[in-house]
């Protein structure tokens, strides 16, 4: 994408009613939305976070089937998730907002128990281990996804690196969470859950063509 694009986009993005932009400093400080995110929706739905949204496309696809859940696409890049912000002000989809943040702030974006589920959809698996910090489902993004979930919360990870999902898995079963489905291969298992297998990513489709398989893990974290 040109740097002219991107400009453009970021420009756009500033004057999307469903973009909230907060500085790194105001959310340190004390974030004005943590524990109000209701406000923004004008309803008490759940609040289902997308982490890693990209483009947006988990958080519009869910937004769609099911218009009684609110539901917030977190990513640090803003020229990615602008397009699902416009699909949503387009569609007049009420129950979808886009954060930019970095998502090792969550604990200080959300309120504790505000979030009912948290979807981390094809996140870097951070192959290396001097990048182990920056692993999505490291035990510190685990304890700050505990801190904002509701005592039921679930958390979905959807990937193609099979690394990270058995780095995940291990984890899990290591620390001693509830696991309640894992599978290595969603699309040639047909009791994978039909939320996980009626929305592809772009890059998804990619990955399927190509034969590579797709991984899944529901759980609930136990601390």
């Amino acid at each position: 994408m040109g740097s002219k694009n991107k400009l453009k986009r970021f420009r756009e993005n500033e004057t999307f009613s469903n973009v909230i932009q907060p500085t790194r400093k105001e959310v340190i400080d004390g974030f004005s939305q943590k524990g109000n995110w209701h406000t923004l929706f004008n309803n008490s739905n759940p609040i289902v976070l997308e982490l890693g949204c990209g483009k947006g496309e988990y958080t519009i696809a869910l937004a769609r089937k099911n218009p009684n859940i609110n539901y917030i696409g977190v990513d640090i890049k803003g020229a990615r998730f602008w397009r699902g912000a416009k699909i949503a002000l387009e569609e007049n989809l009420t129950n979808v907002a886009f954060l930019r943040s970095q998502i090792e702030l969550i604990d200080l974006l959300f309120n504790k128990h505000e979030v009912a589920e948290i979807w981390i959809t094809f996140p870097d698996p951070q192959i290396k281990y001097t990048r182990t910090k920056h692993r999505l489902t490291n035990t510190e993004f685990l304890k700050k996804y505990h801190h904002i979930l509701k005592p039921e919360g679930i958390v979905h990870l959807k990937t193609d690196s099979e690394f990270m999902h058995g780095y995940t898995l291990g984890l899990l079963h290591g620390e001693g969470h509830e696991i309640i489905y894992a599978h290595h291969d969603i699309y040639k298992n047909y009791h994978a859950p039909e939320e996980v297998t009626s929305t592809q990513t772009f890059y998804e489709s990619q990955y399927l063509e190509k034969g590579k398989p797709i991984t899944y893990i529901k759980f609930k974290l136990r601390y």
